[in-house]
């Protein structure tokens, strides 16, 4: 859990670096304006695939509107080798072109773990594509899906007697899920997505892979 991995990053913090070092404060809001232009850039080449794939699929009886979700379960994040779960859940929402194609926008808390050595903790926002298939030609019942796209990740990381460090990374995410449509309105779905995510510690860039399998429900206008 978490006590392992901040014991262990504290230790390698207090061992490993033999050489004089200046602590960095935390910093909010950390977003030069180069990755504003890298995040503007990725999500207007998602945007602009995704329309191109939607005109080339739409279809006659294809539907189309705004959809809600919300989505919450447990994640598992890997720092310098060492690993725990915490508690994850998403906000996200989007507009689906036709029965198989939509985009979306999101904001997901990947977890936040303390103790007496220290706390960790990563959020992210970003935008990407979903699809989904139903199992048959029907808008209800069983449907297989995915998800790529761009997440802005923010890293935290709390060592007692030792420092904040923190850090913002510009990533891929991507899952993979299966669901249930009980309508053409509302559906549930069972979902596995990874992104990365980083914080500088000592000069030193420390990177985290956050896994997070989560339920989510979902309603569509």
């Amino acid at each position: 859990g978490c006590h392992a991995r901040t014991l262990n990053v504290k230790f390698w913090l207090l061992t490993e670096r033999r050489h004089a070092f200046r602590m960095r404060a935390p910093v909010s809001g950390d977003f030069s304006r180069n990755d504003m232009n890298k995040l503007l850039g990725l999500t207007a080449a998602i945007a602009l695939a995704g329309a191109s794939f939607t005109a080339s699929a739409a279809d006659g009886d294809a539907l189309s509107g705004a959809f809600l979700r919300a989505e919450a379960g447990s994640s598992r994040l890997e720092v310098s080798g060492d690993s725990g779960n915490d508690t994850a859940f998403s906000v996200r929402g989007g507009y689906f072109f036709n029965k198989n194609v939509a985009i979306e926008g999101f904001y997901t808390n990947y977890g936040e773990d303390s103790d007496s050595t220290g706390s960790a903790s990563i959020d992210g926002y970003g935008i990407g594509v979903v699809g989904k298939k139903h199992l048959d030609d029907s808008d209800v019942g069983l449907y297989f899906g995915g998800r790529i796209g761009v997440a802005f990740n923010s890293a935290e990381l709390k060592v007692s007697g030792v420092g904040n460090f923190d850090g913002d990374k510009t990533a891929a995410y991507y899952g993979v899920g299966m669901g249930y449509d009980f309508s053409r309105n509302f559906g549930v779905s069972l979902n596995v997505d990874q992104t990365k995510a980083d914080f500088e510690a000592l000069g030193v860039d420390v990177g985290a892979t956050v896994t997070t399998a989560t339920l989510g429900l979902e309603y569509r206008f």
